[in-house]
């Protein structure tokens, strides 16, 4: 079975703090493959139990567990207990965080690794965890000790390139964020607060450098070129075809992420209608 058949080809990201059963069976309802809890959810996976216990076929993955703030052994006791109620059904994403939000953040890759070892000796199967690989030794990693990679904030070029560097059978899942508004300026004007955030963020700059943005593209709020780039705007069909250029740049699966996070049903519905996900 390919990655796109076991998660869809279109999921949901949201913060797990914004999450709920309603939720979550209301997008399975509407033909969405998985949903990613993001915000650093806890190892103890209470919500993703929640919403898996009120669903019938939706996948849940976490987008992503922070490695600095929460315990591996506790993350692999959650899986397993889970993976019990629910095979299948459960995929950790893991990452590293920022540099800027976690002092003690030292040697990402040695850190992942030893991570990884836990999550091994604990017995979570590769193939159940995906890494936040945005840069070429990350996706490495990625490549040789879990499924694939969950990148946040990228284009449909550096899809194309993960897909490259893992080969054809990985899983690249790639977050999408999505406004549907038809008035750019209206949409800049909304997304500028949540893009400067990342902004302050190296390893996100660090990213946005790779795909060819200049100084003044990533400076303060960000250009109106970056925003154009990373946010998704306009009708459910522009939507739709932001989704599609993931897909056909290689991605299995894309997982979008609604903004203003009060519109999310109805960007969900109708991205859901222009993509015939039901």
């Amino acid at each position: 079975m390919t990655w796109s058949e076991r998660l869809g080809t279109v999921g949901v990201w949201r913060s797990n703090d914004l999450v709920d059963a309603a939720l979550g069976a209301r997008i399975e309802d509407l033909g969405y493959g998985a949903l990613w809890l993001g915000g650093s959810p806890g190892a103890d996976l209470t919500r993703a139990e929640e919403v898996l216990d009120a669903t019938g076929r939706l996948r849940v993955a976490t987008g992503i567990v922070n490695i600095w703030n929460e315990d591996a052994a506790e993350l692999a006791d959650s899986f397993h207990r889970i993976e019990a109620r629910h095979p299948g059904r459960l995929l950790l994403g893991v990452g590293s965080g920022h540099r800027e939000a976690t002092a003690e953040r030292a040697k990402p890759l040695e850190a992942m690794a030893a991570f990884l070892d836990v999550l091994d000796d604990r017995g979570v199967p590769a193939e159940a965890r995906v890494l936040s690989a945005l840069g070429p030794r990350m996706l490495q990693l990625a490549a040789e000790r879990s499924a694939g990679t969950h990148p946040y904030l990228t284009v449909p070029a550096q899809t194309r390139e993960a897909r490259e560097a893992l080969g054809p059978d990985a899983l690249v899942a790639p977050e999408q964020t999505i406004v549907l508004d038809e008035d750019r300026e209206r949409v800049r004007a909304t997304v500028r607060p949540f893009m400067r955030r990342y902004l302050g963020l190296s390893n996100y700059v660090g990213n946005m450098r790779r795909a060819g943005f200049g100084d003044a593209d990533v400076a303060g709020e960000g250009s109106d070129a970056l925003v154009d780039a990373i946010i998704a705007h306009g009708d459910a069909a522009a939507l739709a075809r932001a989704v599609r250029a993931h897909l056909e740049a290689g991605a299995d699966h894309v997982c979008v992420q609604v903004l203003p996070l009060d519109d999310v049903d109805r960007a969900l519905t109708a991205l859901s209608e222009a993509l015939a996900l039901r």
